[in-house]
């Protein structure tokens, strides 16, 4: 069988009924070559028929258990390679929380530091991962305190989880002279995957807000 049968739905749905028909056919002792080449080609009022397709559906429901099997094993090396449970939710035509359900081990505990430096656009930015919370805090409180942002140091930060969420975002306080934790709107709570155009533009957004924040902060002191 070759890859190309494999190849968009139709292609494949073929493919896999051929090859459930051919295991039916296996286990029944008739060759592959031999009659019938569909389940459609048998009489449905015989006994050889009736044997054949209930055949034919147990290899169907073992099909669904190897399934399962097979997207719990590509759900777990997705989320070591990074993806998130909305990512797999939509890669298996599922929702977030369904595919947090079915495979909660799939995806681990991570959390992205993700800083901005410089007052002054346009602004620079990291992002760290890390499998500690409370590490990727203190290294942006820390480097958010410094003060140094007008120098090309750390304007602020935020931390996000596994699923891309915000859980922590800290900004440098001019009436305070050290860093202050904020809140931010909900548009910057979701951080787009990758550096692509949708990333670039919540960095855009989260730059327009923490500048907005900063002035009215200055204004304040």
């Amino acid at each position: 069988m070759g890859d190309g049968m494999w190849l968009g739905g139709g292609d494949f749905v073929t493919a896999l009924q051929e090859l459930l028909w051919s295991e039916a056919k296996r286990r029944e002792g008739i060759a592959a070559d031999e009659h019938p080449h569909s389940a459609s080609a048998l009489r449905p009022e015989s006994p050889a028929a009736r044997r054949l397709h209930l055949r034919h559906l147990e290899v169907a429901a073992e099909c669904g258990e190897v399934a399962e099997q097979v997207m719990k094993d590509a759900a777990a090396r997705s989320g070591r390679a990074g993806a998130s449970f909305p990512e797999m939710g939509a890669a298996a035509k599922i929702t977030r929380q369904t595919a947090r359900n079915r495979w909660p081990q799939a995806v681990g505990t991570r959390w992205s530091l993700h800083t901005l430096r410089g007052r002054q656009h346009p602004h620079g930015t990291d992002t760290v991962m890390t499998r500690s919370r409370e590490k990727a805090v203190i290294a942006g409180w820390d480097a958010v305190r410094k003060g140094d942002a007008a120098t090309g140091g750390v304007l602020a930060a935020l931390v996000s989880d596994s699923e891309h969420r915000v859980v922590w975002a800290s900004l440098f306080d001019p009436a305070e002279y050290d860093a202050a934790v904020i809140e931010v709107p909900d548009d910057l709570v979701d951080i787009p995957v990758g550096d692509g155009e949708a990333h670039q533009a919540w960095t855009d957004r989260w730059a327009l807000f923490v500048a907005a924040e900063v002035e009215r902060r200055t204004v304040r002191a």
